[in-house]
């Protein structure tokens, strides 16, 4: 990514925002990135370039889906390019009239996507990486896979909600771990459990365990992206294999408001096309989680038969209960 001097993040709820200028250096770019959320709860999709405004564009004054929170109450805290990413890590002050307010929020490419968000006090984040965290009461015992590891958003929540979950934990860009580390609290979770929170460098689609994982989370994106191998039946076919006798797969499979690099990679083109490829793999057993109520807003996938939903409920924390009456089967 470049240098950032305008941000929007959109919403579907009545806390919109949008980040003014956040550089006054006119040759840069000056990208917008739209966060879609639905209204209960704030759900995420990767923030993504949408559209233009300079450092001298005022604040409409009516509070509408364009309205914004104040620049002053959003801090740049580190920015730099690794060898995979332009890394990015914003501080949402406590102040601001948002849910994000006491954030902190990783951005990774081109569009701005958010890969992590995590507040200090609390691990759910009112986002699909809570979604993520409803999988282990339907797995079988074992170890959960997380391919796109990213600063740990997931893996604290899983955590610290599961006593005897394991994870093993896939990143291809050891600067975004150590970001995690020094940013997101990532040093602290890895010291807390030891024992229970193992994190790879590298290929997240070569990950293995000797006696299979018993759930993988696959939150898998490049350049705005959703990787191409998810469109590929072969890479689920692979991924099935490494899964221990009733396990399951979840996947943050995107939607429209991912906005790619490559223009021609429409984020609701690529999210159907991966659907269509684990359906392949998958058959009927395969069901989909819209997080709103418009087309655009992004979806998750859940390989398996449908599970006992009462006992899955009585499982949760009550935060997280709503979820899952939010699937669907797939339907192509």
């Amino acid at each position: 990514m470049t240098i950032l001097s305008s941000y929007q993040i959109q919403t579907s709820t009545p806390y919109p925002l949008r980040f003014p200028s956040l550089s006054r250096q006119p040759n840069n770019p000056k990208p917008n990135f739209p966060l879609r959320k639905s209204p209960r709860p704030i759900y995420s999709c990767p923030l993504t370039a949408k559209s233009q405004h300079t450092h001298h564009s005022k604040p409409q004054s009516s509070r509408s889906q364009d309205d914004g929170i104040p620049i002053d109450d959003v801090k740049t805290i580190a920015r730099f390019k690794s060898r995979h990413n332009y890394i990015r890590v914003l501080e949402v002050s406590r102040r601001a009239n948002h849910p994000f307010a006491g954030s902190r929020l990783l951005l990774l490419d081109g569009p701005g996507n958010i890969h992590s968000i995590s507040f200090l006090f609390k691990s759910l984040t009112n986002t699909y990486f809570d979604v993520f965290a409803t999988l282990p009461p339907i797995l079988p015992p074992g170890p959960v896979a997380i391919l796109g590891f990213g600063a740990g958003s997931a893996a604290r929540s899983i955590l610290e909600l599961y006593s005897q979950v394991t994870i093993h934990g896939w990143e291809l860009d050891p600067s975004v771990v150590s970001v995690g580390r020094e940013y997101f609290g990532l040093s602290k979770l890895e010291k807390e459990f030891p024992d229970r929170l193992f994190i790879y460098i590298g290929d997240a689609l070569r990950a293995s365990s000797r006696d299979g994982f018993s759930g993988i989370l696959v939150d898998l994106f490049s350049r705005g992206s959703l990787i191409p191998e998810l469109q590929d039946p072969n890479t689920w076919a692979m991924l099935r294999r490494c899964l221990r006798k009733g396990g399951r797969v979840m996947v943050n499979v995107g939607g429209s408001c991912v906005e790619a690099e490559d223009s021609r990679r429409d984020g609701r083109v690529v999210m159907e096309e991966t659907l269509k490829a684990m359906s392949q793999v998958f058959g009927r057993k395969l069901f989909v989680l819209s997080l709103g109520n418009r087309e655009e807003d992004s979806s998750l996938a859940l390989t398996g038969p449908l599970p006992d939903l009462d006992a899955w409920r009585k499982a949760l924390p009550r935060s997280l209960v709503g979820y899952v009456d939010m699937w669907r089967p797939f339907s192509s």
